[in-house]
């Protein structure tokens, strides 16, 4: 009986911290979807994104690059953006730049696999973008 308390409190102190650890990519991203909903006008987002030009595009990859990884919050964002008037196609570029080409990723894969494998990230990130 000791076993199984000490299994499931180390189970329990495992899922906390990952929650924890995860609850600021989820927050910052909700933030930032707040945010675009709150400030950022229908007129000023077709002006700065509403074409599939390559600014617009530009744009989307950029701040999807330097948002948060969490799927869920960059798909919340995604969606706060089309629904002020972004174009599909830029809307898209920072969905995908938010999970394939983020800062931190790119961290981890430098210090565990090396920068061979970075830029293979961020270059395979930017081809998927465009």
């Amino acid at each position: 009986m000791n076993e199984w308390i000490q299994t499931w409190h180390e189970a329990v102190t495992t899922t906390l911290g990952l929650f924890w650890m995860a609850l600021w990519a989820f927050g910052l991203g909700y933030l930032v979807s707040s945010m675009i909903q709150v400030f950022v006008t229908r007129k000023r987002m077709k002006q700065s994104m509403g074409d599939a030009g390559a600014k617009s595009v530009f744009l989307g990859t950029f701040f999807g690059f330097i948002s948060s990884s969490c799927s869920f919050a960059a798909l919340a964002t995604t969606r706060a953006l089309f629904t002020k008037g972004a174009g599909l196609i830029p809307s898209l570029a920072f969905l995908l730049a938010s999970t394939n080409l983020v800062v931190e990723l790119g961290i981890v894969i430098a210090i565990f696999l090396g920068w061979q494998f970075v830029v293979g990230e961020y270059v395979g990130g930017v081809l998927a973008c465009c």
